[in-house]
């Protein structure tokens, strides 16, 4: 499993990614949690099962689901209190809900 976590400049989003890494890791769970950018999101967007999209970049939404689409990559708004999860325990609960079935998007 690849996640993808987006925001804007790739700060914030390197934050989440590592925390969710460690998450995992703590689980004995096996996924790859990178970060990007909203300009490296077309490149980066090919290779992740997963985006998680920063609460910042609501606005571009709609444009990275139609994007990920034919890919099959599930698109996620991350929740706007997401940087306050430090240890990635509540980022890895939503992925994990994400990717168990019935999976529905919530609406931008």
């Amino acid at each position: 499993m690849r996640i993808l976590v987006v925001c804007g400049a790739g700060a914030s989003s390197t934050f989440v990614a590592q925390r969710l890494r460690r998450a995992a890791q703590t689980r004995g769970r096996e996924l790859s949690a990178v970060a990007g950018t909203e300009q490296s999101l077309p490149t980066d967007i090919e290779r992740a099962d997963l985006v998680l999209v920063g609460p910042h970049l609501q606005h571009a939404l709609e444009s990275i689901r139609h994007d990920a689409g034919p890919r099959g990559t599930r698109v996620v708004l991350l929740p706007p209190d997401i940087f306050a999860d430090l240890d990635g325990t509540r980022t890895l609960a939503l992925v994990d809900a994400t990717l168990t079935p019935p999976y529905r998007e919530e609406p931008a």
